[in-house]
């Protein structure tokens, strides 16, 4: 018994692995979020782990620079992808993504035809919340999870998709999570709620929610890259990548709201920024446009070490 599993497990083709490298690219402009897409906005920068690569990293900054033109700055190891049919690789092929998160400012250099920065809430517009509590949320999402979690058959499942909702989503809007940007995106694909669920799953139903696709799982692995980051705002200064050499404190606290999608408490946010010392003053005072000139600010060098070791909690409260 036992040769004959092991002839058929040698009869058995191998399982190819292939490594994919890709890039959740991510810049703050004119108050907005931006990532980086390759074909249009259909897919994030990625690309194999060729034997010419020395290191990992060093393979997907030359993936991002060729297929856009951008050469990378601040780079970290973001998550490993590994489930099976991730991607159309063919029978007997199995492709693993390591995704990683990089932090920079819009380049204004010519890219190559299909490259280009794009809203992110493009791909995720429930996850909006500047302006206040996000309508589609209300409107379309809760309603149609709703009816997705009572048709369940069983009790005890009905239960567990409506405590699911109830996390992600929240039933009070004050208990809104930014950081589950995951576990939202999850909860409507499993829901068949956007299109990625009708072409992986072959799901019917009615229309996906608002929100573009993209290609294989490319718009998971953003999402997960938009939860990292708006974790890592709260206790590290990551958020100093995006910003230029000197700034106002408003454009410092309009771009984390970009990033968070909640406003914050001016007043608070502002003295949280000058007990903390992470900023110094210019001398400079931004030129007149029409409105009160206001002071330039830039970020202080040795917080920048000392923060980057210690961590800093922003004040990601709610605006008065």
């Amino acid at each position: 018994m036992i040769a004959g599993l092991a002839m058929a497990a040698a009869a058995a083709s191998p399982e190819t692995v292939l490594l994919e490298l890709s890039a959740v690219v991510v810049a703050v402009t004119a108050d907005e979020p931006r990532v980086l897409a390759i074909e249009g906005g259909d897919a994030l920068p990625s690309g194999p782990f060729e034997s010419d690569h020395r290191t990992l990293e060093l393979g997907l900054r030359a993936w991002v620079e060729e297929q856009t033109r951008l050469p990378l700055g601040y780079v970290e190891q973001l998550y490993t992808f590994a489930d099976r049919d991730r991607a159309l690789a063919g029978p007997d092929k199995r492709v693993i993504s390591l995704s990683y998160l990089a932090l920079t400012r819009e380049a204004r250099a010519a890219m190559l035809p299909g490259a280009g920065w794009h809203n992110w809430y493009r791909y995720f517009p429930w996850e909006d919340w500047r302006d206040g509590p996000n309508a589609l949320v209300a409107e379309a999402i809760l309603p149609r999870l709703e009816a997705w979690a009572g048709a369940a058959a069983a009790v005890e499942l009905r239960h567990r998709r409506r405590q699911r909702i109830a996390v992600a989503f929240g039933g009070d809007p004050r208990s809104w999570n930014e950081e589950l940007v995951l576990q939202r995106f999850e909860l409507l694909y499993e829901a068949g709620l956007v299109p990625e669920a009708g072409r992986d799953r072959l799901l019917p139903g009615a229309a996906p929610l608002p929100g573009q696709a993209m290609a294989h799982d490319h718009r998971r692995i953003l999402a997960t890259g938009i939860a990292r980051l708006r974790a890592k705002i709260k206790y590290r200064p990551v958020v100093f990548e995006l910003m230029p050499q000197t700034f106002t404190l408003l454009q410092l606290q309009r771009t984390v709201e970009a990033l968070a999608g909640r406003r914050l408490h001016k007043q608070n946010f502002r003295r949280f920024i000058e007990n903390q010392g992470l900023v110094e003053e210019t001398g400079d005072m931004t030129a007149g446009t029409g409105g009160r000139p206001a002071k330039l600010v830039r970020f202080r060098r040795e917080v920048l070490l000392e923060r980057a070791a210690s961590g800093t909690k922003l004040p990601l409260s709610r605006s008065a």
